[in-house]
């Protein structure tokens, strides 16, 4: 009787399925932050935003996110990532981007352009109070005239 086995090509694709999903979750394991002396940049996987600080209206701690509708994005344990809409602003098309590693922790809220909302923190909460407390001095460095 001849061998029965499983073609290799089957192998092979499950193989790379593995290798993506193990990369995948490996870039949305936390919030890469990336702070140049003209931006914040902010990379989550597949979500990404940059902010410049010239354009940064307000930074403020909250302990929760408001009730909003998601667009795109996932909760998965104490994760909350993508870009969501707010309830009562659902007939304008702003959308305001969530990189939040630990819903359990305050979180930054940034205000810039004007409208544009971002929350976001870090998965040690040491780390988001010297995020905010850094993104407040930028804040008042541009509003200081010089």
């Amino acid at each position: 009787m001849g061998k029965k086995g499983r073609h290799w090509i089957w192998n092979l694709l499950l193989i790379i399925t593995v290798i993506v999903c193990v990369s995948v979750l490996t870039m949305h394991y936390k919030n890469w932050v990336k702070a140049t002396s003209d931006h914040l940049g902010i990379l989550s996987g597949f979500y990404s935003e940059k902010v410049p600080y010239a354009e940064l209206d307000s930074v403020v701690f909250v302990e929760k996110i408001p009730p909003m509708i998601r667009l795109n994005g996932f909760s998965a344990l104490e994760k909350e990532k993508g870009i969501f809409r707010e309830f009562k602003d659902s007939l304008t098309d702003k959308s305001i981007h969530v990189f939040v590693d630990n819903i359990t922790q305050p979180k930054i809220k940034l205000v810039y352009k004007d409208s544009l909302k971002l929350y976001f923190n870090l998965k040690d909460s040491l780390e988001t109070v010297n995020m905010y407390d850094a993104l407040q001095e930028r804040l008042k460095q541009n509003e200081s005239p010089d």
